[in-house]
C-alpha cells in the first residue's frame, strides 16, 4: 500500500505544480494551499481515529488507529491542489461556485473512497451502511473547506489576491 501512496502522490503532486500554473496562484496561495493541506492531514490523523475506534473502515495493510504514514504526505498534496481550486471558484462565481464545488466533491470523493479505493484496488474497508457514504462526502466537503479557510487565512480573501501572470500573458 505505500507503493501506491508514493505513486499517487508523485501523480497528485504533478496535478498540484499544474493546477498551481493554471490557476496562476502566487507564491502566497501556494504556501497557503499547503497550509491548509498540513491542516487536512492533522484533523485527518483525528478522522482516522474516530472511525477506526468505531468500525467504520479499516486499511487491509495494517490494523491500527490510524492510516499508513504514506497518506498523509498524499492528504497534504490532495488538499493543497483543492484548495486552490475552491479560490478560483470563489474568484470566479464568489459562494454560490465553491458551494457547488463542495457538493460534487461530496459526491465524487465518496464515489472514489469506495469504488476506486475500497472496490478496486482492496485498499479500504467499509463497514455496511449508507450513512458512512454520507459521512464520507461530508468529510470530503468539510475537510476541503477546512483547506480553503487556512488557506485564506494565511493568504487573505480571494478577490483581493493579484493573479501571478497579467490577464494578456499566454497559458
Amino acid at each position: 500500500m505505500t507503493t501506491i501512496l508514493i505513486l499517487a502522490s508523485l501523480v497528485y503532486g504533478s496535478i498540484l505544480i499544474g493546477t498551481v500554473y493554471f490557476t496562476r496562484a502566487t507564491t502566497r496561495r501556494v504556501v497557503g494551499s499547503l497550509a491548509g493541506g498540513v491542516a487536512v492531514a492533522t484533523v485527518g490523523l483525528a478522522v482516522e481515529k474516530l472511525a477506526h475506534a468505531q468500525g467504520w473502515w479499516r486499511y487491509t495493510s495494517e490494523d491500527t488507529p490510524v492510516g499508513p504514514l504514506a497518506i498523509y504526505p498524499f492528504l497534504v498534496i490532495a488538499f493543497a491542489f483543492l484548495a486552490l481550486i475552491g479560490w478560483r471558484l470563489m474568484r470566479r462565481f464568489a459562494w454560490r461556485g465553491l458551494v457547488v464545488f463542495l457538493v460534487v466533491l461530496a459526491v465524487v470523493g465518496a464515489a472514489r473512497d469506495y469504488l476506486i479505493s475500497g472496490t478496486l484496488m482492496g485498499l479500504i474497508v467499509f463497514a455496511a451502511g449508507a450513512w458512512l457514504v454520507v459521512i464520507d462526502g461530508l468529510l470530503w466537503a468539510g475537510l476541503t473547506a477546512l483547506a480553503i479557510a487556512v488557506m485564506r487565512a494565511v493568504s487573505g480573501p480571494a478577490r483581493g489576491d493579484r493573479l501571478a501572470r497579467r490577464a494578456g500573458d499566454p497559458l
